[in-house]
């Protein structure tokens, strides 16, 4: 077995905004009555990514306490609702309605990957720039037994990209990086730390978002296992 662990990213990678973020934020607001539709939502993704960029160029940290989290979120909220003509004071339930645990499910496929990893005798560990009650919503969710090594940035007090956040998983787990894999979905916070550690990354772009993408790269966690087996 070339690898012997594979590690995880959380949001987008294995629980999602449910049904998912565009179109939660367009349902919430519809129903205060400011209709707009999922795919205006959808098309400002772009504009937000450079936010999180600015964020980690900076050490903005944005997941290890509550007020940095709200500040973050706050000003994410307001490039959407500026962008859409829409009142910056919505960013109140926006963020009320994304902070809530509730509101996120787990991907369909991920289950039955993990179920494969496991019986093909692979360690496995979240490691997530997520606030600290990813812990428990993993657990509602009825995956966290299948991470024994849990690292979360807003518990750690480190945010991805920076290498630490790796070395704590790897060092938790036992591993080196030649003998692990990352699986996450964003090719700055991701895939190039992971890189640079010596991990194996690979990219999964569920959406599409990443066509030209260099390097091993899975549109579902179906493809996972026969990536990860080489």
């Amino acid at each position: 077995m070339k690898y012997r662990a594979v590690f995880f990213d959380a949001g987008e990678t294995l629980v999602h905004a449910d049904p998912s973020f565009h179109e939660l934020f367009a349902d919430v607001l519809s129903k205060r009555g400011y209709p707009i539709e999922p795919d205006d939502v959808l098309a400002l993704v772009p504009s937000v990514t450079e936010r999180f960029s600015e964020a980690a160029r900076t050490g903005e940290m944005w997941t290890t306490s509550r007020e940095r989290s709200r500040r973050f979120w706050d000003s994410v909220y307001a490039i959407f609702l500026r962008e859409l003509a829409l009142p910056e004071s919505l960013g109140d339930i926006l963020y009320a309605t994304f902070s809530d645990p509730e509101s996120y499910a787990l991907f369909a496929d991920v289950v039955p990957a993990l179920q494969k990893l496991q019986a093909d005798g692979y360690q496995m560990a979240v490691v997530s720039n997520f606030e600290a009650w990813l812990d428990p919503l993993l657990d509602r969710l009825g995956v966290n037994g299948y991470f024994p090594v849990r690292v979360i940035s807003g518990v750690e007090g480190i945010e991805k990209p920076d290498p630490a956040i790796f070395r704590i998983a790897l060092e938790r787990a036992g591993m080196s990086p030649e003998e692990t894999v990352y699986v996450g979905d964003n090719p700055e916070f991701d895939v190039a730390p992971a890189a640079a550690l010596g991990m194996f990354p690979v990219l999964i772009d569920r959406r599409g978002r990443h066509p030209a993408h260099v390097g091993a790269r899975i549109g579902s966690m179906g493809e996972l296992s026969a990536v990860v087996a080489g």
